[in-house]
């Protein structure tokens, strides 16, 4: 089967959409760092949108921060490569062209710092993850003593953070005479412009006071809020793209056909015309990132958690059963009294939605994915919502189960007795703490709520917080997730 490149697009089945411009006229203009699946599935097709409309200098070099595996599934097709979106209805394939090229930044942090620095770079955006800052969650600070901040701070002609990158290339551009690039945050942050802002200021500020003067007085750091399901690619989903377009694709990307990009609107020195393919360009993104973060992304973790225990891959699996269905509908209505509804939504009507997107069978979003990462997702997901809840004296019982659920899966063990891969950053004080407290809720809930960088130090001495996660961890224990999920009724 021939591999799918800018020779072999012409040869495509006509059901196959195409990039709509001339490619070989395509500049670069942005430079992403973190190209993974979701940017690739939501960024750039966003850019592929705006480029149909009005071709500019829009084209994206990709950076992939640790491994070549990006670069090298890429590089032998032109950087083309297959968006599948799967719709109830049947899937729709695209070719998306709005990639051009991916740098590995371990074989070459120097030439990557030039790209961003280059005068036609004039967006560097980011998914990285919530662990890829180097911050503290609690407090959106940034960790000096993070290794690889150590590292950056040692050696700032090879960088290896985003951070430390972004830095890198602000400082390049001001000490070349050239204006700031807007630095884009595509990554499930609260606040996410304002808190990379100080994390760059932050960094800035130990390198030299002048600079960090310049990036706070220049800079651009735009809010966003995106939304798409992405589910990681499997082996399957691969194979079955070939079948689909009669060619081989190493790198495509599955999603769902829903998608939302909401971006402040404040930008250095322009970028492509986004609000004419969706995007909404606003004046204050918190409303809807507010939300999405705590109706989408608290009930996708909590779901995660108690999905993965019950015995169910898939996020369509788990909110299909009908026990933990109805556990999501008392979830957000714990959730939806703490957030104000942006202009236009019905918060009910969200909820509705979302359900509807978690249960769409065609996308296999692995309850194991969402869960990786806990430590660093539930402090925004959850906590700020109990902590609200427990202000106002509101029940917190469905979301107490998504925290008592996390402690259940990060004992590594299921409720069948086989192991969990825990992936967290900080899976070994995880399994410090969880061997030593074993299946004993109290002395399990007292262990994990002592991690400051998680629960803070206020809720771990709020016995109404602290009582409501040690009951149903012991339910969890005992009944297993789906009896304790029914027993809220």
């Amino acid at each position: 089967m021939t591999r799918l490149s800018p020779t072999t697009l012409a040869g495509l089945p006509a059901s196959v959409r195409r990039p709509a411009y001339d490619r070989a006229a395509l500049k670069p203009g942005i430079v992403h760092l973190g190209l993974g699946a979701f940017a690739r599935g939501h960024l750039a097709e966003y850019t592929e949108d705006a480029l149909e409309k009005r071709f500019g200098a829009w084209g994206i070099v990709g950076a992939s921060l640790q491994r070549p595996d990006q670069r090298d599934r890429l590089q032998p097709q032109g950087g083309l490569y297959t968006l599948l979106k799967l719709a109830p209805t049947g899937p729709e394939l695209r070719i998306i062209g709005s990639v051009l090229d991916v740098a590995v930044a371990p074989e070459g942090p120097a030439a990557l710092v030039a790209r961003m620095a280059a005068p036609e770079t004039r967006i560097v955006s980011l998914t990285v993850t919530e662990k890829g800052y180097c911050h503290d969650p609690a407090t959106g600070r940034l960790k000096a003593d993070h290794p690889d901040i150590v590292h950056d701070l040692a050696n700032p002609a090879a960088p290896r953070s985003a951070v430390g990158m972004l830095v890198a290339g602000l400082k390049a551009r001001r000490d070349a005479g050239l204006g700031p690039f807007t630095a884009l945050c595509c990554d499930n942050l609260p606040s996410n412009g304002q808190v990379l802002r100080g994390l760059v200021r932050d960094f800035a500020a130990l390198v030299d006071d002048k600079l960090a003067a310049w990036i706070e007085a220049n800079g651009a750091f735009p809010a966003t809020m995106v939304d798409r399901i992405v589910p990681a690619t499997t082996d399957a989903d691969i194979a079955e793209v070939a079948r689909l377009i009669g060619a081989e694709d190493a790198a495509p990307v599955i999603g769902e056909p829903f998608r939302q990009w909401a971006i402040e609107d404040i930008f250095a020195d322009g970028r492509p015309d986004w609000h004419e393919v969706g995007a909404q360009m606003v004046s204050e993104v918190g409303p809807f990132e507010f939300m999405k973060l705590r109706m989408l992304n608290g009930a996708h973790s909590s779901l995660a958690y108690l999905g993965y225990l019950a015995g169910h891959e898939t996020v369509a699996e788990a909110s299909g059963d009908p026990v933990l269905a109805r556990f999501l509908a008392g979830l957000w209505a714990e959730i939806m009294p703490t957030v104000p509804a942006p202009q236009g939504v019905v918060l009910g009507d969200y909820a509705k939605a979302l359900l509807v997107r978690f249960q769409n069978p065609a996308i296999r979003h692995r309850t194991w994915q969402i869960a990786m990462d806990g430590s660093q997702k539930l402090p925004q997901r959850l906590l700020g919502t109990i902590r609200e809840r427990l202000k106002a004296g509101a029940p917190i019982d469905h979301l107490a189960l998504g925290v008592a659920a996390w402690m259940r899966y990060v004992t590594g063990t299921d409720e069948k007795g086989a192991a969990i891969d825990v992936r967290d950053p900080l899976t070994a004080e995880l399994k410090r703490r969880t061997d030593a407290a074993g299946s004993n809720a109290a002395a399990l809930v007292s262990s994990l709520t002592g991690i400051e960088a998680i629960f803070g130090t206020d809720l771990p001495g709020d016995a109404r917080f602290t009582r409501a996660v040690e009951a149903h961890l012991a339910s969890l224990f005992e009944k297993g997730a789906k009896g304790t999920a029914a027993s809220l009724g």
